[in-house]
């Protein structure tokens, strides 16, 4: 992959940066893979929005991905990877000794024809899916499940990754890219190595109308709107007053705690924020 500074042949394209992998499957994903997905409105049952900024954007299949990796003892190989419009890494297209086909998300390092196994009694190599409890202690891995057999739930984004720190009785000790130290069960799968794509954070996106190509809608800063709009409008360069940032239903935008879930409380081992103090 490389990053491609285009030429600045109109103002959109002059800040453009683009990420280019030539590897990547330029016809249609396999068929029998994706399926409709409905259009990103924000919108409720009601027809309501419950979520602001969203609406339009491209037409494009949600590609079915395989986050249990439960086909264990059957070797597969990578057929292809391919550009997915729903995520930020990149799929693999694996094709399993017995004929069948799944797209997984593509590791950091893992070519076209590359070999792929899950199960307890994979190797360690990077694209492989084993058990926590039969991963080595300080190995970096990517698509953790928190429950066993659910799918994996963290470290699933371009260039994420989590480390094994210990294991201790049935969990294992997680140390997540935020700083966080988290217990999951250890008969939770993992896949060994970084999600691939890891440049996709230094692409530019040159214009507003390349958001809108993705169902982004345009952002209105609440300071620059009526009070009768927003609680935060009114204010003027001349004066008006400071206020902490809120939402336009009065609810604090910055800084207050959000989290209701004290039933896994216990799971959570070191607190991402405690470097902070």
């Amino acid at each position: 992959m490389a990053l491609v500074k285009v030429k600045p042949t109109s103002p959109g394209r002059r800040s453009l940066v683009k990420v280019v992998n030539p590897a990547l499957h330029k016809g249609a994903p396999v068929a029998s893979l994706v399926e409709s997905q409905k259009r990103g409105s924000g919108r409720n049952n009601n027809g309501h929005i419950t979520a602001r900024h969203k609406g339009g954007g491209h037409k494009h299949h949600y590609r079915i991905v395989d986050f249990r990796r439960d086909k264990d003892g059957i070797a597969a190989k990578v057929e292809r990877l391919e550009y997915d419009p729903n995520r930020s890494s990149h799929l693999a297209l694996l094709l399993y000794a017995d004929g069948e086909r799944r797209y997984v998300v593509a590791p950091r390092g893992v070519a076209v024809g590359a070999q792929l196994q899950s199960g307890a009694d994979a190797p360690i190599k990077p694209g492989n899916t084993l058990p926590l409890r039969n991963i080595p202690v300080g190995t970096t891995i990517h698509c953790v499940e928190l429950q066993p057999g659910k799918g994996a739930q963290l470290a699933r984004s371009a260039g994420a990754a989590v480390q094994l720190l210990a294991r201790e009785g049935i969990y294992a000790q997680l140390r997540l890219r935020s700083g966080e130290i988290r217990k999951v069960h250890v008969d939770c799968r993992a896949t060994i190595g970084e999600v691939g794509n890891e440049e996709h954070s230094l692409r530019s996106i040159g214009k507003a109308g390349a958001n809108r190509w993705r169902g982004q809608r345009p952002t209105v800063r609440g300071i620059a709107m009526n009070p009768v709009d927003h609680p935060m409008g009114g204010r003027t360069n001349g004066g008006g007053g400071w206020h902490h940032p809120m939402s336009p239903w009065g609810t604090p935008a910055k800084g207050k705690k959000t989290r209701k879930n004290k039933r896994t409380n216990v799971m959570i081992v070191r607190r991402r924020h405690a470097a902070k103090g």
